[in-house]
């Protein structure tokens, strides 16, 4: 997915203008002067199907998703430090890496953006076990309504206990959730949604997917220390004159390299570099 804007000069100064007005008790004297830019940058979000499953809050490593609840989406927030863990980890891939790239010259009347997806690795997610206990069930079918796959339907007493080849003689209930166990995908939403905690999952989730590389280059290192200072998951440290990377701990985030001063670390794509 590929979007591209363009935008009249003339109407972001006219947004700079208005956004200024609290900092410029002056605002007839406010003048508006734009230069030459381009800049490269990437944002992450979550679309309208997000399945409430919590697993991108659970695999975030520095915190940067709030938990999704029945009424509201997962939202990712301002410390997010764009690692993908979160795209990697989505069961049914409605969270979005996005590049985006704006660009003007000084002599061109207008700003053209630029927003292209970029395409992240999924892990591994399977369902190992999954339990009903429909003593707690309220009959609010938030299972059913945000399963991703239909794998949750609501089913005769009678059928279910013909399917489980038992009798559930202290249900009072004429139907209950039913779950088709080969269509699960072990994605979570329906446990995390249940208010009375009814329902428990076991699933088999896969490594991350290493996708970048850090690259350190020790001569141009100032030892400033910001990238050990910076560093959200404390892997990266600074010894003597050399810089150390705990490449387990290293979630390949932006947030050392773009902090550098001077260039001596890069974060580079494994699949282009």
């Amino acid at each position: 997915m590929e979007i591209k804007l363009k935008k009249q000069m003339k109407n972001l100064e006219k947004e700079v203008i208005l956004k200024s007005v609290d900092l410029d008790d002056d605002i007839d004297d406010f003048e508006v002067d734009i230069g030459a830019y381009e800049a490269d940058d990437k944002f992450i979000t979550v679309s309208p199907r997000c399945v409430r499953c919590n697993l991108c809050f659970e695999e975030c490593p520095v915190n940067a998703v709030s938990p999704p609840t029945f009424v509201k989406r997962a939202k990712i927030e301002d410390n997010c430090v764009k690692c993908e863990i979160c795209a990697q980890s989505c069961p049914v891939s409605c969270i979005y890496v996005m590049e985006t790239k704006s660009k003007m010259d000084g002599e061109e009347k207008e700003i053209n953006y630029q927003l292209k997806e970029t395409k992240v690795p999924h892990r591994v997610l399977r369902m190992d076990s999954i339990l009903i206990d429909r003593t707690k069930c309220e009959n609010c079918k938030n299972c059913i309504k945000f399963c991703p796959t239909n794998a949750i339907t609501l089913k005769d007493k009678s059928i279910i206990e013909a399917a489980d080849n038992t009798s559930y003689p202290y249900l009072e209930n004429e139907k209950y959730p039913y779950i088709e166990e080969k269509l699960c995908v072990g994605c979570g939403s329906c446990a995390n949604l249940c208010p009375n905690n009814g329902i428990t999952l076991e699933r088999v989730l896969g490594p991350i997917f290493v996708t970048k590389s850090l690259c350190i280059d020790q001569d141009a290192c100032v030892q400033c220390f910001l990238c050990e200072e910076t560093c959200p998951v404390d892997a990266i440290k600074l010894e003597g004159d050399k810089v150390i990377l705990d490449d387990e701990k290293c979630i390949k985030c932006n947030v050392c390299s773009s902090k550098c001063p001077v260039n001596a670390l890069s974060l580079k794509n494994l699949s282009t570099d």
